[in-house]
């Protein structure tokens, strides 16, 4: 049976992407409802593995760790100031729709 992406917002996405994830059914969380306020980039990484959820961050901090070979269950990442909301909100929609949890496992998403 195949699943849904479900994602994780790290603490420096605008909310108005989760909210528009979530009018449209997609399954996501955020650093402040889980108190991840302040938590390091591998301790979100670790949270989004544990709960098989793929992070969506405008951090390059992630994409250090990726490179060092840190296991994660995916990243979808775009460059802060670059994509507006909409963009951003077709693009992670796109993922969801076409993609499945294995194939963003250790996998980056350039949005």
């Amino acid at each position: 049976m195949s699943q849904t992406i479900r994602f994780h917002m790290d603490e420096n996405v605008n909310g108005a992407i989760a909210d528009g994830l979530r009018r449209r059914g997609i399954d996501v969380t955020t650093t402040p409802e889980e108190g991840l306020i302040g938590a390091s980039d591998e301790e979100h990484v670790a949270f989004a593995l544990s709960q098989n959820r793929v992070i969506f961050t405008q951090d390059d901090d992630f994409l250090r760790l990726d490179r060092a070979g840190v296991e994660h269950a995916g990243i979808t990442y775009c460059k802060q100031n670059s994509r507006s909301i909409g963009d951003i909100l077709r693009t992670l929609i796109l993922i969801w729709e076409v993609l499945e949890p294995e194939d963003m496992r250790d996998r980056i998403e350039f949005l």
